[in-house]
């Protein structure tokens, strides 16, 4: 008797169904998050799209000038963080952005504001365009009167990440755990693929920039030499793994657990890594799916952000990486 196949799937949860499902769960919900996150997936799927056709468009190469950090800005990057400033300002739902890409926050114009504020990083990863390695985009989003009341990452109400590699995926949580959906071209939508996202507890991988060795403290040159070199002969050394933009390292560690090292060196005593649109979103994400996130010394979801363009260390993984990790940092800072 030939078997039943089923070629197509006809009750599947895209993420709009699956965002309007939650807001229901709410009484008060007024549907502007909603409103918000159809936006943002507006305009994952036209970077998604200018990505793919980079090359054949000719969005690689650089724009001739520097963002706010100092770096070279892509073409690509210019135009992702178009997208995304006119996406949020058309959702009618936001206040206030805050951009990777732009030195001072924008004000929406009063006839088109809402009440929330999103940070945003329109092209993680940027420098890995030309060679094709995977990129992404970061979002936070805050629910505030005043961008000065933006002071730590709980503030937040939702977060999320987009990965271009070889799919695209949305992997968001708006505070009830993390979810994953992958972007089908054939009908346009994003579809619900991996549901409630858990961070194993431990991993065996650690994921670090280990050409910057030299400028590490000794907690992290030794806590880096303890997975490659492990004193108990039965352990496993752990792998290294490193892409070079935080989503793709970030979204590999989710699903296969281990931890994602980026911490200070002399040439940046604060951190790399900017805290508002790129630390703390990730943060709010691992955690919901289970995980741990620091800056060494506290929770990233309590770092307090002074402006808006501040770095920071971070350490984010597996729960028991991550404490591990923080014995080090405490073992070597009682003996210094």
């Amino acid at each position: 008797m030939a078997s039943k196949i089923h070629a197509f799937e006809s009750n599947f949860v895209t993420l709009s169904r699956f965002v309007l499902a939650e807001q229901r769960k709410i009484p008060t919900a007024t549907g502007d998050l909603t409103q918000l996150l159809n936006c943002i997936q507006t305009a994952v799927k036209a970077v998604s799209s200018a990505v793919r056709k980079a090359g054949i468009s000719n969005l690689y190469g650089i724009a001739g000038q520097q963002n706010v950090q100092g770096e070279e800005v892509k073409k690509l990057d210019v135009f992702s963080n178009e997208l995304f400033v006119n996406m949020l300002t058309s959702s009618y739902s936001t206040k206030y952005l805050i951009s990777e890409e732009n030195e001072e926050i924008i004000e929406i114009e009063t006839e088109k504001q809402g009440k929330y504020i999103v940070c945003f990083d329109p092209l993680d990863g940027s420098s890995n365009i030309d060679c094709l390695v995977s990129v992404g985009s970061i979002f936070g989003i805050y629910k505030k009167n005043e961008p000065n009341e933006l002071l730590i990452g709980r503030n937040l109400v939702a977060a999320g990440y987009a990965l271009y590699g070889s799919a695209t995926m949305i992997v968001l949580s708006i505070g009830s755990g993390v979810n994953g959906f992958t972007y089908d071209p054939a009908i346009g939508e994003f579809i619900l693929t991996e549901r409630n996202m858990r961070v194993p507890d431990r991993g065996e991988i650690y994921s670090i920039n280990e050409g910057n060795e030299g400028s590490w403290d000794t907690s992290i040159k030794e806590y880096i030499k303890s997975k490659k070199y492990p004193k108990t002969g039965s352990a496993k050394p752990y792998s290294s793994r490193y892409v070079g933009s935080m989503v793709a390292d970030v979204h590999r560690t989710i699903k296969y657990g281990g931890i994602f090292l980026y911490p200070a060196t002399k040439s940046h005593p604060t951190g790399k890594l900017r805290l508002l649109y790129e630390c703390v979103p990730m943060a709010y994400i691992v955690k919901e799916a289970g995980g741990l996130a620091s800056n060494g010394e506290i929770d990233i979801l309590d770092v307090r952000s002074e402006k808006i363009h501040q770095r920071s260390p971070i350490f984010i993984g597996s729960k028991e990486d991550v404490q591990e990790l923080l014995q080090f940092i405490k073992k070597y800072k009682t003996t210094t």
